[in-house]
């Protein structure tokens, strides 16, 4: 085999899996999904384990940036037999710091800010956002969530951590409703 022949069998393979990974912008992410997902608690113990019904929609804006506004119906108090329905909404704003890293809308200090410290970040497949709270007597939350495209949609897996020990995860599937 030459050796023109044996680099280009080469770069066949090498680029392939790189491209994929490295093509990857925040457009492909963009749209209405709708999932639901299971919760799991170290802090309740009524509501170890509950289900949750969730949509997320995620806009790319002109400048770089994107919005993204997830809904979850979470079944966590009231009668473990027949749980209260809550709808908690949460909607962000993040704009391009450099290339596949955004910052969310209200970064101030963290230790003074009303709202959460958050940045974005695509890795592979994934785009993971990340919310730092400083609580007034110093203790720390961190909220992870990390949405990955996957063939069949986007996979949700989630962690909150109070002080380092995580409390709550929970993982879904959803898929592509609009674009």
């Amino acid at each position: 085999m030459s050796r023109a022949l044996l680099r280009l069998c080469l770069l066949l393979l090498i680029l392939p899996g790189s491209a994929s990974a490295a093509d990857l912008g925040i457009a492909a992410f963009e749209g209405v999904w709708q999932g639901s997902a299971v919760s799991e608690s170290a802090v309740s113990a009524n509501f170890q384990l509950t289900s949750r019904d969730i949509d997320v929609t995620i806009r790319v804006d002109g400048g770089g940036g994107f919005n993204i506004v997830w809904n979850t119906v979470q079944r966590q108090k009231g009668d473990p037999n027949n749980p209260r329905a809550k709808l908690k909404s949460t909607t962000m704003q993040f704009a391009p710091q450099r290339p596949g890293v955004w910052r969310g809308g209200n970064n101030g200090d963290p230790l003074t800010a009303a709202s959460p410290y958050a940045w974005a970040y695509i890795k592979d497949r994934g785009l993971k956002i990340i919310t730092l709270r400083i609580y007034p007597d110093g203790r720390h939350e961190t909220q992870i969530y990390n949405r990955t495209l996957s063939g069949t949609g986007m996979v949700l897996d989630f962690v909150r951590n109070v002080d380092g020990a995580q409390v709550r995860q929970a993982t879904g599937r959803l898929i592509k409703v609009a674009k």
